[in-house]
């Protein structure tokens, strides 16, 4: 009988990037649009990468099927 293998889950694959030493990373929220009310520290806040916390991060790259 063959191994099932798990589908990766394309809208997470989508929105998070696993870099080489297996750190999550993704783009902050409300930076698309609307920047004029926002102030010039909270922009440049919302341009930088972040980065998930350990046990969601586990989660997450099971979900996109990464093994490091």
């Amino acid at each position: 009988m063959p191994k099932v293998k798990m589908k990766t889950h394309k809208g997470i694959a989508k929105r998070v990037k696993v870099t080489a030493r297996g750190k999550v990373k993704y783009k902050s929220s409300m930076s698309g649009h609307l920047m004029s009310s926002k102030s010039g520290d909270r922009g440049r806040r919302l341009r930088r990468r972040h980065y998930v916390q350990d046990p969601l991060a586990t989660r997450l790259k099971l979900a996109i099927g990464d093994n490091r």
